[in-house]
């Protein structure tokens, strides 16, 4: 019974102590906030209807550029699994780090100049930036399967779709979506960035702070983006412990 005490616990602080540590020091940053006395400048940025506001952009950025990931490397990944060709599998690769070797702030400027400001360039940069983590864990986790795993289930009548499907997929699962989830937090980093090209997001307040020198601005800016880093990384934690395999 210890034990299994032991694990509920570790489960359960798994669970909900990551959001109660963010709760927590959200509600420190607002009680410190509330004792400050503001300018101006200060108010009109820090309040709910422009931190709200901010942080939905923020979040619409993040969420949409993963799923786009998600949506164009894992099948990018599996096709070239699939050819088993090296050189596909090179030149696949080459594609997806092309987008992360280049800065991220590059990589938003280059599409801006060439293409146009705002939120579709900025959602592109951050699909460019985060393409390649998705892509090689998809690879990797379908690489690693084991042989045997296959050759029991070819043995069973299933087709190359089947193994693909109902074996391959589900075993390299926790692979991908750790490669899905890195490019979440990625995602929410460099969303940060976005304010330069009229994108918005959290990242006007961190840049509108510096420019002014309103450091209560640059501060709440700066702890609600790691907020949502690690909730979102919480987050995705969670849904890969329920789409893993038993027995993994």
């Amino acid at each position: 019974m210890t034990a299994l005490t032991e694990q509920r616990a570790r489960l359960g602080l798994k669970r909900f102590g990551t959001p109660f540590a963010v709760v927590v020091v959200l509600a420190v940053l607002f009680l410190w906030l509330g004792s400050l006395t503001l300018d101006s400048i200060e108010e009109r940025t820090l309040n709910t209807s422009y931190l709200v506001e901010r942080t939905q952009e923020h979040l619409i950025l993040t969420v949409a550029s993963s799923a786009l990931v998600a949506l164009l490397a894992i099948p990018a990944g599996i096709a070239a699994y699939r050819v088993r060709s090296k050189a596909v599998r090179a030149f696949v690769i080459g594609l997806g780090n092309i987008g992360q070797a280049t800065p991220a702030v590059g990589v938003v400027i280059l599409l801006a100049i060439v293409w146009q400001t705002g939120f579709f360039t900025a959602l592109i940069s951050l699909v460019a930036y985060c393409f390649l983590p998705v892509l090689r864990n998809t690879l990797t986790g379908l690489e690693q399967v084991d042989q045997a795993t296959r050759e029991a289930a070819r043995g069973m009548g299933m087709t190359p779709r089947q193994v693909l499907w109902r074996i391959e997929l589900p075993l390299a699962s926790p692979v991908i979506l750790a490669g899905l989830r890195t490019a979440l937090v990625f995602s929410v980093g460099v969303a940060t960035i976005a304010t330069f090209i009229n994108a918005g997001g959290l990242g006007d307040m961190i840049v509108n702070g510096l420019k002014l020198q309103r450091y209560p601005v640059i501060v709440v800016g700066a702890v609600l983006v790691a907020a949502i880093a690690v909730l979102i990384d919480w987050a995705a934690g969670l849904v890969e412990d329920l789409v893993r395999p038993r027995g993994l």
